[in-house]
């Protein structure tokens, strides 16, 4: 289950994307969250994923 809070779950997932994931894409399929889902709710926070840092801005 990922962290409800939007600024707790950008931490985690720009956490877990450096540590253990090459990809958003692999993080999603991995913990089963759709990635429209997970990028909308951080878009809703102001954050941005930018795919070539492999990181949410």
């Amino acid at each position: 289950m990922l962290p409800q809070d939007p600024f707790i779950l950008f931490s985690y997932v720009n956490t877990q994307l450096r540590d253990n994931f090459s990809s958003l894409e692999a993080f999603c399929k991995e913990t089963g969250v759709p990635e429209a889902e997970l990028v909308s709710r951080l878009e809703k926070a102001g954050f941005q994923y930018i795919p070539e840092l492999r990181q949410f801005r």
